[in-house]
């Protein structure tokens, strides 16, 4: 079983086999931010703010290259607040004027009131550069391993150590 790190030829294979697959995935990701216009393409839902629309755990895909049409009324956006960075999920309740200036006000479908509370300090809307993008579709409860992973910091280690042995000990 450990007879192939005893080769170095085999274990430096290995280790670059790793390597590509990392980089694999962080261009893909890459690729994805650049094609919907996003900063962060999949978000996960992580509160029951958006109940019944989308569950904790849903898995969000985004889109934000509104290229014919400004962001409207009743639309599921996710936006970053200045200073925080947790991105929020909800919808936009009221939109105040057109075009990239229009100022837009959120809200939770399962919140009683709207997001002025969650927006920065002397912040009242947010303007459409607040947008990371709409949702245009959703994996149900795929997200919860992302949820497990940061809530529970010690499966992410275990997970981590677990892939690096699979990828070490793998025989070709």
């Amino acid at each position: 079983m450990f007879s192939s790190l005893g080769n170095p030829r085999q274990a430096a294979a290995q280790l670059m086999n790793f390597g590509l697959i990392l980089s694999t995935a962080f261009m893909m990701w890459k690729g994805l931010s650049v094609i919907t216009d996003s900063p962060s393409p999949i978000v996960v839902v992580l509160s029951g703010s958006m109940e019944p629309a989308f569950q904790r755990g849903d898995l969000l895909l985004l889109w934000n290259r509104n290229l014919m049409a400004d962001t409207s009324v009743g639309e599921i956006v996710v936006y970053n607040v200045k200073g925080k960075d947790i991105p929020i999920v909800h919808r936009v309740v009221r939109k105040f004027g057109e075009g990239p200036h229009a100022k837009l006000l959120t809200k939770g479908d399962n919140n009683v009131a709207d997001d002025t509370e969650l927006y920065a300090r002397g912040q009242d809307y947010l303007d459409r550069t607040d947008i990371i993008g709409s949702v245009v579709g959703y994996l149900p409860f795929v997200g919860y391993v992302t949820i497990m992973l940061s809530e529970h910091p010690w499966m992410k280690t275990a997970m981590l150590g677990i892939m690096g042995l699979v990828v070490v000990l793998q025989r070709e």
